[in-house]
């Protein structure tokens, strides 16, 4: 089994990144109302879908304080999130509208809105820290859905695995050595979803996917 890098329970208050706490300084300035803080994680403790994006986004989830919320990225997400029986609503508009998820967690690889929504490499493997955490104490067969080759990479840096053995592409199901499963997919960004790199056609196949996964 592979080892899990340094655990440590997430903080809301972390200041460890310098360009990013700084960053976040900026913002706050500018935006008074933003939650501006390491963004936690959102949903069911126990669940048996793990999503896990980038980072927060600078007028969703680091305005909201709740993970794809408020944002295109989130757009899609959550309509199929609750497609699928994951969300109790379609639209996910703010932290206190209600939304619940269903046996399943949300949360990122970076926890603080990176500048041009780009973390660091530095600041990643810093950060790694949270997410290894939260990925310790999920059950064999559970699964973890990376949105991107950023957050697929973190996922295997918390497990402590080689990127060479776990090829990042969309769709692909990963068996990882502590009886997980890893599936990739194109991240939900109004970058990728205006270009039709990923369409919601190609999205819903991953959740048809996982569905089955969870159901056997």
């Amino acid at each position: 089994m592979a080892t899990m890098h340094t655990k440590l329970a997430f903080d809301g208050n972390c200041r460890q990144c310098p360009r990013l706490a700084h960053f976040l300084d900026e913002v706050r300035i500018k935006n008074p109302t933003y939650f501006c803080k390491p963004v936690p994680a959102f949903g069911d403790a126990a669940a048996k879908l793990v999503i896990v994006g980038l980072a927060p986004g600078m007028h969703g989830a680091n305005r909201s304080g709740r993970p794809f919320t408020g944002d295109h990225a989130g757009i899609l997400l959550y309509e199929t999130l609750h497609k699928y029986g994951f969300a109790s609503k379609p639209q996910s508009v703010s932290a206190d509208d209600g939304l619940t998820l269903i046996n399943c967690r949300i949360t990122n690889a970076v926890k603080c809105l990176p500048p041009d929504n780009k973390p660091l490499p530095a600041e990643i493997t810093l950060c790694n820290q949270f997410l290894a955490a939260e990925l310790h104490d999920l059950n064999a067969g559970s699964i973890v859905l990376a949105l991107g080759n950023v957050a697929h990479l973190a996922v295997l840096k918390a497990f402590g695995l080689k990127i060479k053995d776990y090829k990042f592409a969309h769709a692909a199901r990963h068996i990882l050595p502590n009886g997980m499963i890893l599936v990739d997919s194109y991240h939900c960004s109004r970058y990728n979803t205006q270009t039709k790199r990923l369409t919601e056609v190609m999205f819903h196949e991953v959740f048809a996917m996982i569905k089955q996964e969870i159901i056997k």
